[in-house]
């Protein structure tokens, strides 16, 4: 593995033979952090929304699951 740090990115070099799940895992969670990182949210507000849309989902499908 080669890490290697440019003034505009971090270049991460690794062998063909790294597990595609593995790798897919470590790529999501670095878009996450790159997607949160100039967020304001406290994490009330984060939890706020989570309950939101998990009632909205639920809501929405519930007829799936119970008849």
């Amino acid at each position: 593995m080669l890490i290697e740090r440019t003034s505009s990115e971090v270049i991460i070099r690794l062998p063909a033979s790294v597990e595609a799940t593995g790798l897919q895992r470590l790529i999501d969670y670095l878009t996450y952090k790159e997607a949160v990182s100039a967020s304001k949210a406290t994490q009330d507000q984060v939890d706020q929304l989570s309950d939101d849309v998990k009632k909205g989902w639920w809501k929405k499908n519930k007829k799936r699951f119970i008849k």
